[in-house]
């Protein structure tokens, strides 16, 4: 994708260089010298139609390189190798893992935040990662900067992306649209481990029953069972007492 921006880029630099360059040539070789009227070019086909048709290829080649890179980014496979759904609501995360269910209930296993404890999204690395994205209440978004994209999670509009994930590491994530009071507290994580220790992470929170003592414990378990830090490492829980008179 990189390759494709540098392209528009180049674009707009080449574009922005022409106007510059039109801008120092009328100061430099047309600025007033005495009292004679300058040249009229009114009605001069040749230079009325430059500044019709040079604008046009250039718009034109901006849009070229931005319609591929958008079809490049919004593409889709027919079988991602892994699915998620992640569910936004205020003010707080779900990671809903589709393709493995709970032996209990038979829906898929998931892990959710609350306020005393961010949510992890653990993903694997070199494969085909699909994230459906639903919202509860009110417009979010989901922004993990380290992957350059974000995309809105609106309510009653299935949005979704694909990723591959390369390196393995923890990447902080934010809620990156204005959905009320501790929006600015809506983070989470996302943890990228190798595919065995992604399949052993979610055969662990199988063996969770919902309404268990421990269920709610869940997610610390499943990560301690692939040698993984049991609480986020990028960010952490904020206060939301509104008394507080300083930031947590």
């Amino acid at each position: 994708m990189l390759h494709l921006w540098s392209a528009s880029w180049i674009a707009a630099l080449a574009l922005g260089a022409l106007v510059w360059g039109l801008t120092f040539w009328t100061v430099v070789f047309h600025r007033k010298k005495d009292d004679e009227l300058p040249k009229q070019v009114k009605y001069n086909g040749l230079v009325e139609a430059t500044c019709i048709v040079v604008p046009f290829i250039a718009i034109a080649v901006l849009f070229y390189f931005t319609a591929i890179t958008e079809n490049f980014v919004n593409k889709e496979t027919k079988h991602p190798d892994v699915t998620v759904t992640v569910v936004a609501f205020k003010w707080n995360w779900q990671f809903q893992y589709d393709q493995v269910t709970s032996p209990v209930n038979k829906q898929p296993v998931n892990t959710v935040g609350t306020s005393d404890e961010i949510p992890i999204l653990v993903l694997p690395t070199n494969q085909t990662i699909r994230i459906n994205e639903e919202a509860t209440d009110v417009i979010h978004s989901f922004w993990v900067p380290a992957l350059l994209f974000k995309r809105d999670v609106v309510p009653g509009l299935h949005n979704s992306f694909e990723v591959t994930i390369t390196k393995k590491g923890a990447y902080v994530g934010h809620c990156a649209e204005l959905c009320g009071t501790y929006h600015s507290m809506m983070n989470f994580e996302l943890r990228s481990v190798s595919q065995a220790d992604y399949h052993t992470y979610l055969q662990k929170l199988q063996t969770f029953k919902p309404g268990s003592p421990n269920y709610n414990n869940r997610q610390a378990a499943a990560l301690a069972a692939i040698g993984q830090p049991t609480k986020a490492v990028t960010t952490h829980p904020f206060s939301t007492d509104r008394t507080l008179r300083h930031s947590s």
